[in-house]
């Protein structure tokens, strides 16, 4: 209702300006159009806040780092808690395997590769509908009550006693929890620089390390209970432990820059003004068709899609049978948990290093994107060669299998970055997570049961979606970088024919309709 009417009120403006030709007709049309103003352009004027004011809040470096400091601790422990018990929750079914599910259910292998997948079908249903209730409602209820849900789905799963139970409440947690990695990254690309993105985003994304590690705990723990399935005493705890963080996160997640409670108005506006400096749209409800069909033309969001495809179908595998691998050469359940601990130390290792390397490195995100896959390839090469006998060497491949997730959360957030239009950017973020599905269904088929402990087939898909994703990341480099030399070319002809910059009004534009937009590579 507010933004009807600040709209009414802007054109109600814009008519008296025009009848006492106080509009040139070029503003007039740019101004008019108020479908295509972003909703921060109307928290702008409902507060009186001119232009020049936000090019001096961006000139107040010591406000800025301040402000950054005050984000930083009030949005990024949410987001990293929140992170680190959704790698919980979704690893629960891989911890119990390594327990007493198969023998308390009767699940078999295949089953249980069925298990993975599922999960992943849920996403791929659930994701895109998900990405847009938190465009249309507000973001932080809308993920708040989400987590909530799959925390009850979790002390449900506790009941289950077979595998057709257990695969309903498996595809249930997988609709639920399919609203996180799309929106944190959104959450990300509005409330910080497009420069500081990435290293953001690998810090609530290395939380699954820490996860990995907690869990490795708590689990070493959990293993030596009698009484009752450990696979059981395992839900329970994640789904109790899930519900309260939802109540919590439902009470302290913000919505969005424009109504964020515990930030002034002054603080607003430099937010406002340090989103618009990406060029690519603060915010927006409206969802809008054009931008949606932009998305499918776009080579870079093509490309994106199958490097994040290839890459998933490796953590598909790595993610579900690492610790059946481990193992396979340990033969002891507490100590395959207790070798996840360091290799959770490693994990979250790789998922910030390289995000944070692409964040200080000016255009290093597809450097990372080939870099961070070697010791991956590597690993799956040890995984298939070695003799089950050298545990050294095995464990060395495991604690360095996961470094591909730092490409992953690089790739993850350039849709959010990288992309202009606040429906466009949904729906880019939303396809590309699409993927991330797609190759984590794929994934644990490549694990046959009849290869255990080996697994060959696996590690030659490792190996061959690894050399694949390289080549895609070089693609998309060279792509990126013909697209910001045509536009300098372009910007260089303008400024030579005397065409000046007027006062930029902001506008929900696309990366494809904003010629100042520069994209990051």
């Amino acid at each position: 209702m507010a933004e009807a009417t600040t709209k009414h009120e802007i054109n109600n403006e814009l008519e008296k300006k025009r009848s006492e030709g106080a509009v040139d007709i070029e503003a007039d049309q740019k101004l008019g159009t108020v479908v295509e103003l972003d909703e921060a352009e109307l928290f702008l004027h409902q507060h009186g806040i001119p232009h020049s004011r936000l090019a001096e809040l961006m000139a107040d470096e010591a406000a800025l780092k301040k402000l950054g400091r005050k984000v930083d601790w009030s949005l990024m422990p949410l987001l990293c808690g929140t992170y680190l018990l959704q790698y919980v929750d979704k690893q629960a079914l891989s911890y119990s395997a390594v327990f007493d599910l198969f023998t308390s259910t009767g699940m078999t292998s295949n089953q249980y590769s069925w298990m993975a997948s599922i999960f992943y079908l849920a996403y791929l249903v659930a994701e895109w509908p998900a990405s847009y209730l938190t465009q249309k409602l507000p973001t932080g209820t809308v993920v708040s009550c989400f987590v909530i849900a799959w925390g009850i789905i979790l002390l449900c799963t506790a009941a289950a006693s077979n595998f057709a139970g257990l695969a309903v409440c498996r595809f249930l947690l997988g609709v639920f929890e399919a609203v996180i990695t799309p929106s944190f990254m959104l959450i990300v690309s509005q409330w910080y620089k497009r420069e500081k993105q990435p290293a953001r985003a690998g810090m609530f994304y290395c939380f699954n390390g820490f996860g990995s590690m907690f869990g490795g705990i708590l689990f070493y723990g959990v293993g030596q209970a009698k009484g009752w399935d450990v696979w059981r005493i395992i839900y329970v705890l994640c789904g109790g432990m899930t519900v309260a963080w939802g109540i919590l996160l439902f009470f302290t997640l913000p919505n969005n820059i424009l109504t964020a409670k515990r930030f002034s108005v002054e603080e607003r506006a430099m937010l406002v003004a340090q989103s618009a400096s990406n060029r690519g749209g603060v915010f927006t409800r409206k969802i809008k068709p054009a931008q949606i069909k932009e998305v499918f033309c776009d080579g870079q969001v093509w490309l994106l899609f199958f490097f994040v495809l290839l890459n998933e179908c490796v953590n598909g595998g790595i993610a579900n049978f690492s610790k059946l691998i481990v193992k396979g050469f340990t033969d002891d359940a507490l100590l395959t948990t207790a070798y996840g601990i360091p290799y959770g130390a490693c994990t979250a290792l790789f998922m910030f290093t390289g995000p944070f390397l692409a964040s200080k490195i000016k255009n290093f995100r597809t450097i990372v994107m080939m870099l961070w896959l070697m010791p991956t390839l590597t690993a799956a090469c040890l995984f298939w060669l070695l003799p089950r006998t050298n545990r050294g060497g095995l464990l060395a491949g495991y604690y360095m299998c996961a470094s591909f997730i730092g490409s992953l959360i690089v790739a993850l957030q350039m849709p959010a970055s990288n992309v202009g239009g606040y429906t466009k950017r949904t729906t880019a973020t939303a396809f590309v997570f699409l993927a991330y599905c797609a190759g984590n269904i794929i994934g644990p088929h490549a694990f046959l049961s009849k290869e255990a402990p080996i697994y060959q087939t696996g590690c030659k898909l490792i190996i061959g979606c690894t050399a694949g994703q390289i080549i895609i990341a070089v693609a998309l480099r060279l792509l990126l970088i013909s697209r910001n030399k045509k536009r300098d070319a372009a910007a260089a002809s303008l400024h030579a024919a005397g065409v000046d910059d007027e006062e930029e009004v902001l506008l929900d534009l696309t990366d494809f309709e904003n010629p100042k937009f520069r994209y990051s590579y």
